[in-house]
This record gives C-alpha cells, structure tokens and sequence, in this order.
C-alpha cells in the first residue's frame, strides 16, 4: 500500500516535531525550508525545556511528553543535553513567600525542594549567595545548545524517518494540497502542514489576520566559555521570573510581589524583562532576557535593555567572567487572548500549527504527536 505523503512547510522546532510526529504515523515526509537552515526563534533562545513553568494539567504533561522525546532524540542522533535542573532564587522574604507557596502546591507531582542559602550553593555555585536568603530547586528541567541540536535533528530524521529536506526554497502559496516554490515548482501532497512561525502573514494572511496574534521581541545575551572547565550547575532565575510564568499563578501571594515590583522595578516590567541564565555545552552562559509586544520591531538592539538584565543579574549570580561574546534579538508570535497554540485548517487537508509564544522548545514535540494523532 502507497504511503500518504504529507508536506511540513518551516524547519524549525514546530516544523521539526510536525515532521516526526507524521512519519511515526507512517507518512512520507517532505520538510521545505526558506534558508538553508533554521535561523529563527528555534536557535535564539536558551535551549530550556521549562516544564516548572508550565501549569499543572494538559501544559504540564506535554511538557513532560516533550522533554522525553528529546531525551530520545539526543541519546540517538548523539546531541548534547544536562539535566541540570532549575533554581528559583529570592533576594526578599517576599519572593520566599511565593516559593514557599510553589513548593507546597507542586511537592506531591514535581521533583521540587526548598533550599538554604548553604544548599543553594551546592546545586548552582554560580548562585551569589550574599543577596540570596533561599530558593526553590526543580530536577525536572533540562538545557540543549539550540544551534547545534536543530542543525542535527534533520540529518537524524532523514536516516531514521526517511524525511527529506529541501532547503533555500520559499514557498510562496499553497492551493488544493499543492505547495508551490516560486510560480513554477510544485511539490504535492496529501496533507500540508505550515509551521512557519513568525513568518505567519506570508501564508493564509487573511487567516491569520483573523487570529489575536501580536509579536514578541527579545532580546539576549551570550558569555564567552568559561575558563578552567568551570560549571554553573542548575539554570538560575531571578524573582521577576515568578511573574512572567503562569505555573507560578498558584501562589495567593503573587499578586503582593507584583505589586512591588511595580512600585520598584517599574522599568523592568515595561519591557518584560526577566533574568535567567544557564550554560551550553562549550561553556558559554547565556542570559537573558526581555519581551516588547507589537506587529513591528525595530531591528536594533537597545543597549539599555542589555545592561537592565546584566545589573540584576549582578545580584543572584557571580561567573569568573561576565565578558560577552554574543548578544542578539528573536521574535515569536504570541497569541494575546491567553490560548498556547493554534491548529487551524484554513481548506481541507491543509493545517496550521502556530502560535507556541515561547514554549516551542518545551512543548513542540508533545503538541505535535497530540495533534497528528487526530488526523
């Protein structure tokens, strides 16, 4: 019996996991790419799988889902990955309270512990424990190199699944199951996903007029590699990190610590700025970072927003060197009515997958084996 064919337009993370999860379905693959690599959002952000900040239920579960088909794919294809696992720092009893609050909420299903100052330093020596009175610690987190591991994932898939990739080809309009590159070049198929990320208005613009989409910008920063072999253990976060993620919601006394952070970090909440950092495989630590909301940014990076994330970095984390090697700014589209992703077919046979916000990462690969499975 012939195979069903399925097209998957966009090779970054949604792409990626699209693709797989229809191959294990038994479809015959073809992933089209516009560059001759992925270079957008699936390569500039931390490379965290953030399940701690995913709410309890169907958010938390993918997540978990998710990270475990990484795990797979990396034992495999021989990628990098450390489950270094996540500590949530507090300068002030205030975010105490919050953590405490975390803790009680999620010790029966998450792998959770509060710490002292004297056993913070112990899961994370980059901790600056002269400003830190406590913290909660998570093992359940993980951190890839994104350029290195969205660079290999499509080798991997080629010999294992029989996905074929065509790159530096732009797709400029999809009819009646029929993808065509340019005006002349056809490619058809049964089924056509379009995963195309912040490139959303390129395809089905209408469509996607239609939906409550804005565009984040962020903005990032890399360290050089740390010398003498140096480990900053568990990815560390900031206090301003409980208010920007929605599993901290279960805290009652949330609401006081916003309102503080309003009152003294005004700043920092107008451009979304929240701290974290972790570390890469070659070294590297890399920080970041803040969100700015809209359908068009500038293309320049403010030096300001830089520094904002350096200075209190300054406080929770001490590296034997802060010299930066790299900085950069990413967008992704954001639903602005609180829903996690879209799945919408504009015709039949043609699907949209959109619309992860900053989850890709943490959420892609479980999403995709949920949504195939209904086709």
């Amino acid at each position: 019996m012939e195979k069903r064919t399925a097209i998957v337009i966009g090779a970054g993370i949604v792409g990626l996991a699209t693709a797989r999860a229809l191959a294990l379905k038994g479809f015959s693959v073809k992933v089209i790419e516009r560059n001759d690599k992925a270079i957008g959002a699936s390569i500039r952000n931390f490379g965290m799988l953030w399940p701690i900040g995913q709410p309890d239920g169907e958010l938390y579960e993918r997540a978990l889902q998710t990270k475990s088909i990484w795990k797979n794919i990396c034992d495999e294809a021989g990628i990098w990955y450390d489950e270094v696992g996540s500590l949530h720092v507090a300068q002030q009893q205030d975010e105490l309270n919050v953590l405490g609050e975390v803790y009680e909420h999620f010790k029966k299903d998450r792998q959770v512990n509060m710490l002292t100052q004297d056993e913070i330093i112990k899961v994370c020596p980059a901790a600056n424990t002269e400003n830190i009175i406590g913290g909660l610690f998570c093992k359940e987190e993980m951190i890839i190199n994104p350029v290195r591991a969205i660079k290999a994932i499509p080798a991997y898939f080629e010999e294992k699944y029989g996905v074929e990739f065509i790159w530096s080809k732009c797709v400029s309009f999809v009819n009646d199951n029929e993808v065509y590159v340019g005006t002349h070049e056809c490619h058809e198929a049964d089924l056509v996903f379009i995963c195309s990320g912040i490139d959303f208005e390129t395809l089905y613009p209408e469509v996607f007029k239609s939906f409550p989409f804005t565009k984040c910008k962020l903005q990032m920063l890399r360290t050089i590699a740390q010398p003498h072999n140096w480990k900053m253990g568990a990815a560390l976060c900031g206090g301003l990190s409980l208010i920007h993620y929605k599993s901290f919601a279960v805290a009652s006394t949330l609401k006081d610590l916003r309102l503080r952070y309003q009152h003294e970090m005004s700043e920092y909440l107008d451009l979304g700025i929240h701290v974290m950092a972790c570390q890469n495989d070659v070294g590297q630590i890399t920080i970041g970072d803040s969100h700015e909301y809209g359908k068009t940014h500038t293309p320049f990076n403010a030096e300001k927003i830089n520094k904002l994330i350096t200075d209190y970095l300054d406080k929770i984390a001490n590296f034997p060197s802060l010299q930066i090697e790299e900085t950069w700014s990413g967008q992704y589209p954001k639903l602005t009515n609180g829903d996690t992703d879209i799945f919408y077919s504009p015709e039949p046979g043609v699907y949209i997958i959109n619309g992860l916000g900053g989850a890709g990462m943490t959420l892609s690969f479980g999403l995709a084996e949920e949504l195939i499975v209904t086709i």
